[in-house]
This record gives C-alpha cells, sequence and structure tokens, in this order.
C-alpha cells in the first residue's frame, strides 16, 4: 500500500539515524496523547471528534487537511502512544508497517487527519493483530518523518519496541 518501498525505507533510514544522533533514556517514556503532536498554538479540532462528522467514502486522501505543523520536541526519544492501526505492511500474518490514527476510520472511511495527526510505526517483529482499526499502544522511539502513502501524507514516525493492545 504504501507508494513506494523506498520513501518507507528512507523513514525508517531516517529515524534510525536520529535515534542515533539522540539517544534515548532507557528509563524515560514520554506518554503522548494526539494533542500533544499538534503545534502549541494549533486550535484545530482534536482528531477523536473528526470521526463523528458527517462523511462520505469518495477521495479520502485527496481530501486530507493540511498540516499546521509538526513538533521536533520528541525527536530521538522513547514515547508510547495509543491509537488505531491501519496496516500497511505485512510479514505472514504479522504486521510490520502501519499507520497509526487518532480515531476509527481516519484514512479509509472518513477523510485522513492532518499529517501531523498520523503517526507511521515499523516494527521488527510483527505485530498479530486482530485486524483494521485495533486499538493499541506503541511504545519506541519518535521522529518526525514526512512519509508518502496511498492513503495520506505522514509526520511522523514510531521505530517500536512494543505494540500491545489498548486495555478494554
Amino acid at each position: 500500500m504504501v507508494s513506494s518501498k523506498l520513501t518507507r525505507r528512507a523513514a525508517v533510514l531516517g529515524l534510525s539515524a536520529l535515534a542515533m544522533a539522540f539517544p534515548a533514556n532507557a528509563e524515560t517514556v514520554v506518554d503522548l496523547t494526539w494533542r500533544d503532536l499538534l503545534p502549541e498554538d494549533d486550535t484545530s479540532l482534536p482528531g477523536n471528534l473528526q470521526g463523528i462528522l458527517p462523511h462520505d467514502e469518495t477521495a479520502m486522501a485527496a481530501r486530507q487537511p493540511m498540516s499546521t505543523g509538526i513538533r521536533t520536541d520528541w525527536n530521538g526519544q522513547i514515547v508510547q502512544l495509543s491509537g488505531f492501526v491501519v496496516p500497511i505492511d505485512y510479514q505472514g500474518t504479522g504486521i510490520t508497517a502501519f499507520i497509526l490514527v487518532p480515531f476509527v476510520g481516519a484514512c479509509i472511511h472518513v477523510p485522513p487527519p492532518p499529517a501531523n495527526q498520523l503517526v507511521f510505526v515499523t516494527t521488527k517483529s510483527p505485530y498479530e493483530g486482530s485486524g483494521m482499526f485495533e486499538a493499541v499502544t506503541v511504545t519506541g522511539i519518535f521522529g518526525t518523518a514526512s512519509t508518502t502513502t496511498e492513503l495520506a501524507e505522514v509526520g511522523y514516525a514510531l521505530s517500536a519496541d512494543e505494540v500491545r493492545p489498548y486495555p478494554k
């Protein structure tokens, strides 16, 4: 689904280089919310409310709103962020790359949120998830990385050390 493996690989390699440039303190995990990814002066509608607005399913990627900017506060740090899985790549039955989105339906059933509300997640160990839009919490090295997929422009990347189902 990714527009090119080169684009995805560049995002992953860029994040790896970023992690080496900014070593993270293994004991400190920053617990992020989706609001944290917006610039401080951004007053746009939070992602969890966008999903309840009326929508149709035509040309979703073309209707992605412009991003108001990204934040670099957590580049190279270990973070934890919860959201919903939109699978991009598989290895066997496990997911190795996905877009983490703030609300159910983003990128597929409603227009994608701006790039600053999407995180491209890669994992070395395939995640055996339950399918599309599974709620998960991801922990790993975070950074800014412009990535283009068929579904949306993505502003952040996360190299996951752990992907686990969100507590019910």
